[in-house]
């Protein structure tokens, strides 16, 4: 008999088609300037970014803590994309306009004129092949970025986002929801900053060292130092993992632990309904040893979340 965490044998074919994506915006960074301005502000490398190809990255306070996560797709020599999420695009383009100063470089919202679409499954598939995620296929002026992939069991099903100018052809495939394209989120294990978990993490707490959105050997940005010394003295207590729900949960939300009711062990930072009905699977970021003890989104109820593997290995040496 199934319990709860299992997946059905019918999702991953759920996981198919091409979805809008009407919680993310676009911030575009334009000028001579605009990468190296980029590579001062941001966790990742974009001075050496190469034209057509994309990163994860993340932009941080002077404490380390992830103001904003990016898809950043360099377009052309002097012109960068930023992917974000909406709910965070009017005050990161506000911050970030404001270490512009003499820089050579204009930041703008863009939003309107780019079209994002989820791709899954075959329609990610067909658009970016097998290569690795962040790897970026260019065709008519369209940029699909290969994600990492939604993971259920033994299953691995291709995500991709797309990219391109206001008015281009969409691409093919069947129309798959918002919700469905979260939840492929969820699964994947990779997600950007919004909102409700604004400055709540480093990026590490994210898994962001181990899928790629940070470079420890680029010069420095807003928080370098307190982002290097959690990967290299070993002061980091939290992950995030992956987790089933019978009930929903809120990004922001503050999970406990039976032995501590009182003082909260980890934080929502995305969570989906599962398309079958069977309850909800989400990321949450915190200590791994409350992990251990065992989450729960009600103690008065005893409602307790099922850790799920996480789909990629964390590293342990950078």
């Amino acid at each position: 008999m199934n319990t709860p965490a299992d997946f059905s044998p019918q999702l991953p074919a759920l996981l198919n088609g091409t979805s809008p994506l009407p919680h993310l915006g676009v911030i575009q960074a334009q000028g001579e300037d605009a990468a190296n301005f980029l590579h001062n502000q941001l966790s990742n490398d974009v001075l050496l970014l190469p034209v057509g190809q994309s990163r994860l990255a993340a932009f941080c306070s002077a404490k380390g803590r992830m103001q904003a996560s990016f898809i950043l797709v360099k377009t052309a020599p002097d012109t960068v994309l930023l992917v974000l999420s909406l709910d965070l695009l009017a005050q990161t383009l506000k911050r970030l306009s404001m270490f512009v100063l003499r820089a050579k470089v204009k930041m703008s919202d863009a939003t309107s004129q780019w079209q994002l679409r989820g791709l899954l499954g075959d329609s990610a598939r067909a658009a970016v092949g097998s290569v690795a995620p962040w790897q970026t296929t260019v065709t008519d002026g369209a940029h699909a970025v290969a994600l990492y992939p939604a993971v259920l069991g033994e299953s691995k099903t291709p995500r991709a986002l797309w990219i391109a100018p206001a008015g281009h052809a969409l691409p093919a495939g069947p129309e798959v929801t918002p919700e469905v394209w979260q939840w492929s989120e969820v699964m994947s294990g990779v997600t950007l900053v919004s909102q409700p978990v604004f400055e709540a993490f480093v990026p590490q707490m994210l898994n962001y060292e181990s899928v790629g959105g940070v470079n420890f050997k680029k010069g420095c940005y807003p928080g370098q130092e307190v982002v290097a010394r959690s990967q290299f003295r070993g002061t980091l207590k939290r992950r995030t993992a992956r987790v089933h729900s019978p009930v929903a949960l809120e990004a922001g939300q503050d999970i406990f632990t039976p032995t501590d009711p009182q003082q909260p062990c980890a934080t929502v930072v995305l969570c989906a309904a599962r398309p079958d009905g069977q309850g909800f699977d989400a990321l949450v970021s915190g200590t791994t040893d409350s992990l251990q003890i065992g989450w729960h989104t009600d103690l008065s109820t005893g409602t307790a979340m099922t850790p799920l593997a996480l789909p990629y290995e964390l590293l342990a040496d950078i």
